[in-house]
């Protein structure tokens, strides 16, 4: 019995290093075909990846080209837009100017003509208030000189009363 102790415990090792053994290559087989498989798979991947990652990157090239091209046209655009407001500022200043031009100069030659009008009118006061003087020292005169003829006609009217030709 003490053989059978020793024997069956080394025919089941033998067993199963043998057993083992196969089902260990087929096992390292099995995980070498699944390590290529996966090494494939993640080649693919990465292969993928780096094609994904090259179109992006094109992507973004193409739209930073177009962007930069649009803002290109927009600045072109914003610069023309104020070249030609500015042009437009320039004439209608121009215009306004020439303007207060004209109209300070009709304003300076209106201004001569009140001034000149204004003398017009202080002298034409002048020589009325200086008929009106005379008027009325022509009518003081008159009245004076009907005062005088009254004044005589009475004093001869009295001495012709007191004189004795009259006294018939």
């Amino acid at each position: 019995m003490k053989k059978f102790y020793f024997i069956f415990p080394v025919c089941l090792l033998i067993t199963f290093v043998s057993l083992y053994s196969r089902f260990s290559a087929a096992s390292d087989i099995a995980d070498a075909e699944k390590a290529q498989r996966i090494a494939a798979t993640k080649m693919a991947e990465e292969r993928a990846k780096a094609e994904a990652e090259e179109r992006s990157r094109q992507d973004s090239q193409k739209r930073a080209a177009e962007r930069i091209a649009e803002e290109r046209s927009k600045e072109a655009e914003k610069a023309a837009k104020w070249d030609a407001e500015s042009k437009r500022i320039a004439a209608e200043t121009d215009k306004y100017n020439s303007q207060v031009a004209s109209y300070t100069s009709e304003i300076a030659s209106m201004e001569k003509q009140l001034e000149d009008l204004r003398a017009k009118k202080e002298t034409r006061t002048h020589e009325l208030l200086d008929d009106e003087m005379q008027v009325e020292l022509a009518a003081v005169g008159k009245h004076n000189a009907e005062m005088e003829i009254q004044r005589m006609t009475e004093m001869v009217m009295r001495r012709v009363s007191k004189s004795s030709l009259v006294k018939q």
